[in-house]
């Protein structure tokens, strides 16, 4: 697993390389939510009712629920646990604030 925390370049982002697999399946439920927002522009350029648009922003919203569930799993087994083994306690701080954002 290649953990980059180069500040030099990135503006003090940290980076992390995904295997292949972990890649294609965020990139393809990305583009799953990129197709069904592009679905609800055209509801509103035909005036489809206000109801149909609505359920259709419920799934969108659901889909990226599930996109950062998968995200934050992967995150903990590979960044959060290589922290801790690395001596970087400061991560699970870290990780306990983003949790707070993600449940508002």
């Amino acid at each position: 697993m290649d953990l980059t925390n180069d500040t030099s370049c990135c503006g003090g982002m940290k980076l992390k390389h995904r295997d292949e697999k972990e890649y294609k399946r965020l990139i393809s439920r990305l583009n799953r939510i990129e197709g069904q927002v592009r679905g609800i522009k055209r509801m509103v350029e035909t005036d489809r009712y206000c109801i149909d648009i609505l359920m259709q922003v419920t799934a969108i919203q659901s889909a990226l629920n599930s996109f950062n569930k998968e995200l934050l799993g992967q995150h903990i087994k590979t960044c959060v646990v290589h922290d801790i083994r690395e001596g970087k306690d400061d991560v699970v701080d870290e990780l306990v604030c983003t949790l707070q954002k993600l449940m508002k």
